[in-house]
C-alpha cells in the first residue's frame, strides 16, 4: 500500500485505505507536463562525470535526456575521487519509495489488493459476514457500495489480515503473488516493476551505493519479493510496522498479527523510519506522490551533493496518467516544491523507452 496521508491504525486506514478503496471507481485523472522540454544544450550542461563509454550505454531504456543526464552526473561526481562532490563509499545511500515509483499501484495498490482477496478468503470462517452489506460489497467489487460502507469494510480488512502467525501471514502473501494477476494488464504482480527503475538500481549498485526501500506498504508484505524483483536485500526495506504480540501457541513461540500499526511510514514518517533504520541521511532519493516529499525535504537538505527525484506518471497508454487531482497518491504539493528547488521530475511517458520488462505472458508494454 501507499500510505499519503494519516498516522494511527484508526485514522490511517480509516482515511487512506477507504480513499484507496473508493478510487477503483475513478477515473484516472488526465496529465499535462508542466515542465520545460528537453534540449540539447540542457542535456549537453548535464553530462556526467563518469567515463564515456559509461556514459552511451547506462540506463538503456531511458531516453538522452535531462533526467537520464542528471542522474549519469550526479553518479559520476560523488563516486569519482578528486571530485568536489566526491562522497566516501559507506555514505553512498540510496532511498526508493515503493508503490509507484518502483512498480505501479493503479487501479489500487498491490497490497490492497491482497488484503481484501485475505477478506474473502477469510469468509468461511465468518458466516456472520453473509448478511453483511460491506462483505457483499468486497464480493460484487462494488465501488459505489464500498463507499457506502466504508468503515465496516475497514473492520472486515482488519480482521482478515490479523490473528494468524507472521510465518502464516508470509505464507499466504507468497500463495497470493503466485496466482494473482494485475485486473487490466493481465500480468502478475511482480512483473509489473519499472525496467528504467531495475537499470538505475543496477546502476546505484555498481557504484557503490547501497539501496534501501522506504515505503507506505509493509515491510512483511515487500520483504517477500523484493529481493528476487529488484536485488534489495529484505533487510533493506523499511515500511509500515503492523502491531505484533509474542505468544506461545503448541507449544512453539510466535508472533501473532493484531489490528493496527506500531509505526506509518508514509509522509514525515519516511524521514523517522530513515534515520531509525540507517542511521544516515541519504544522498539520492526517488518518489513519486506527495507521501514522499518529505523523504525528498530531508535527503535533499543534507550537506554535500544531493540528488532528489520524482516519478511523474504521464502516461496513460503505456501505464496510468494521475498527479495533481488524483485520487490517490497524488503528485501536487512535491511536485510544486521540486519546481522550487530543482529536483529532477522524471516524465515516464518521455523519459522512458519502455515501461515494463519483457514477459512470456504478455507483451503489454
Amino acid at each position: 500500500m501507499h500510505f499519503t496521508d494519516h498516522h494511527t491504525w484508526s485514522r490511517h486506514l480509516k482515511c487512506h485505505a477507504s480513499r484507496l478503496i473508493l478510487c477503483t471507481c475513478a477515473a484516472m485523472s488526465a496529465c499535462v507536463s508542466h515542465e520545460a522540454p528537453s534540449t540539447a544544450a540542457a542535456t549537453a550542461q548535464q553530462r556526467a562525470a563518469l567515463p564515456e563509454e559509461s556514459i552511451a550505454t547506462a540506463l538503456p531504456s531511458w531516453q538522452d535526456g535531462t533526467a537520464r543526464a542528471a542522474i549519469l552526473k550526479f553518479i559520476g561526481d560523488v563516486t569519482r575521487e578528486g571530485s568536489p562532490s566526491y562522497v566516501e563509499a559507506e555514505a553512498r545511500i540510496a532511498v526508493f519509495d515503493n508503490d509507484g515509483t518502483l512498480w505501479s499501484e493503479q487501479p489500487m495498490p498491490f497490497q490492497l489488493s491482497f488484503m481484501i482477496e485475505q477478506v474473502k478468503a477469510a469468509a468461511p470462517r465468518h458466516p456472520e459476514w453473509r448478511n453483511n452489506p460491506a462483505f457483499k460489497a468486497l464480493l460484487r467489487n462494488d465501488a459505489a457500495a464500498i463507499a457506502q460502507n466504508r468503515k465496516a469494510v475497514l473492520q472486515l480488512i482488519a480482521v482478515a489480515n490479523s490473528g494468524m502467525t507472521t510465518d502464516e501471514y508470509d505464507q499466504s502473501i507468497r500463495t497470493w503473488l503466485a496466482s494473482a494477476r494485475h485486473p487490466t494488464l493481465n500480468r502478475p504482480y511482480t512483473e509489473l516493476v519499472y525496467k528504467p527503475q531495475l537499470e538505475l538500481l543496477d546502476l546505484l549498485r555498481k557504484n557503490g551505493f547501497r539501496i534501501w526501500i522506504i515505503s507506505g506498504g509493509t515491510a512483511e508484505f515487500m520483504r517477500v519479493w523484493v529481493t528476487k524483483a529488484y536485488g534489495v536485500p529484505s533487510t533493506q526495506v523499511v515500511g509500515t510496522q503492523e502491531k505484533l504480540t509474542y505468544e506461545m501457541r503448541s507449544g512453539e513461540p510466535v508472533l501473532i498479527r493484531q489490528p493496527g500499526f506500531d509505526f506509518v511510514d508514509d509522509g514525515p514518517g519516511k524521514p523517522v523510519g530513515i534515520f531509525r533504520a540507517i542511521g544516515k541521511r541519504p544522498i539520492l532519493a526517488f518518489g513519486n506522490s506527495d507521501g514522499d516529499r518529505e523523504m525528498l525535504e530531508y535527503t535533499a537538505s543534507g550537506p554535500g551533493a544531493t540528488l532528489a527525484l520524482l516519478v511523474h506518471h504521464d502516461d496513460q497508454e503505456r501505464e496510468f496518467a494521475y498527479d495533481r487531482q488524483a485520487s490517490m497518491a497524488r503528485l501536487d504539493k512535491a511536485w510544486q516544491e521540486a519546481i522550487t528547488r530543482g529536483w529532477v521530475v522524471v516524465s515516464m511517458k518521455r523519459d522512458w523507452k519502455t515501461i515494463y520488462p519483457a514477459s512470456s505472458t504478455s507483451v503489454a508494454q
